[in-house]
């Protein structure tokens, strides 16, 4: 075999192997197989919080944070804040977190029902979900 054969034969048997590793990192590849999935389903961040809120916040704010009129079991009726404007946009997260906590103007205390990273969450649900991601004021 010359010298000019055992190049080309050595050059095919190169680009044979480049070939298979291509090709075989293509189709058993992670990122790629995992691309389409990730890309199908977003989690929720708010999964957990959005069933506290249900249970413990929207019979009066309301399912979309809209507030309102309410007439409570005892008779008494509330004006509930609208979340989504106002003064609600203008509080800081620390009022939000005292007014959970310690309730007043006839809302319930929360501070024996919910844990503090509960009451946290729930402040950067409102922030997010009705808020539309809107700065606490400073």
């Amino acid at each position: 075999m010359t010298k000019r054969q055992s190049v080309i034969v050595a050059a095919s048997l190169l680009l044979t192997i480049i070939t298979a590793c291509k090709t075989n990192q293509t189709s058993s590849s992670p990122a790629a197989n995992s691309n389409n999935s990730s890309a199908q389903s977003t989690p929720d961040q708010f999964a957990a919080v959005r069933t506290t809120y249900d249970k413990e916040c929207k019979s009066c704010h309301g399912q979309k944070g809209e507030g309102g009129p309410v007439k409570l079991e005892d008779g008494t009726k509330l004006k509930v804040p609208n979340f989504r404007e106002g003064h609600a946009l203008r509080h800081p997260d620390s009022d939000y977190l005292k007014q959970i906590t310690k309730g007043g103007d006839g809302m319930p205390a929360f501070e024996k029902k919910l844990t503090p990273d509960q009451m946290n969450d729930l402040i950067r649900f409102i922030r997010q979900e009705f808020q539309a991601g809107a700065a606490p004021a400073k």
